[in-house]
């Protein structure tokens, strides 16, 4: 797939009950104070002009990923969809795999990451602390590495929980931000404001139809995946 412009996506699947889109880094997902446009209207209007639907049109947004990560997002067409996703979701049915660019030379080609965690609501940022303090709570994730370069690596990321930030904050905590993260470590940013964190697959069970989908969004085609995906890097 080839880079889209910050405020695009490109649909992955879609039929009726449920639309799954590949966002780019940099767009918001659901609208905040900042009065951006977010993904969700975005949606909307696509399929409002798809269609030709004179009405409103539907779209339930189920799960969130940060504004600069890029990648897979799940939204619904029904309120029956949203309500059942919404329950699979919050009950961790939904296998999530990510892609992260960290810095750095992995010393282990997997390993599985425990901390206990809190957020900071006032800076948006979440930090590493004891079980029993400041509202922690138990993160855990695990990562296998896919590709490793001079000075990137290109891990394959499963979360086991769903805590604010946590694939940023853990991996950072183990010596390896993610590249672009200036808020986790990250030694420069990237053109894009995004961060190389890629929401990569979704693997659930269909909300009516029942049968077991996997959605998978590829790789954007901009630095720094494009050092693990041109054969000349």
């Amino acid at each position: 797939m080839s880079a889209i412009n910050q405020d695009e996506f490109v649909p992955v699947y879609e039929d009726n009950h449920l639309i799954a889109v590949s966002k780019a880094a940099g767009l918001l997902v659901q609208g905040d104070d900042t009065g951006d446009e977010p993904l969700t209207h975005k949606v909307a209007a696509f399929l409002k002009a798809k269609y030709q639907k004179p009405g409103n049109v539907f779209v339930g947004l189920i799960h969130r990923i940060d504004r600069p990560v890029s990648g897979l997002v799940l939204l619904a067409k029904t309120s029956k969809a949203l309500e059942r996703l919404n329950e699979a979701f919050s009950s961790r049915k939904v296998k999530k795999t990510y892609l992260a660019a960290v810095e750095g030379i992995m010393e282990n080609s997997s390993g599985t990451l425990e901390n206990w965690m809190a957020k900071n609501a006032q800076k948006n940022t979440s930090y590493l602390t004891k079980a029993g303090q400041n509202g922690a709570k138990k993160a855990t994730l695990s990562y296998r590495l896919v590709q490793q370069k001079e000075r990137y690596a290109l891990l394959e990321v499963s979360p086991e929980t769903g805590r604010h930030h946590q694939i940023r904050l853990q991996l950072s905590a183990m010596g390896h931000s993610i590249v672009g993260d200036l808020k986790y470590g990250a030694k420069r940013s990237l053109e894009n404001g995004g961060i190389g964190l890629h929401a990569h697959k979704l693997s659930f069970e269909h909300p009516v139809s029942k049968e077991n989908l996997e959605l998978e969004a590829p790789l954007p085609g901009y630095f720094p995946w494009n050092i693990f995906t041109s054969e000349d890097q």
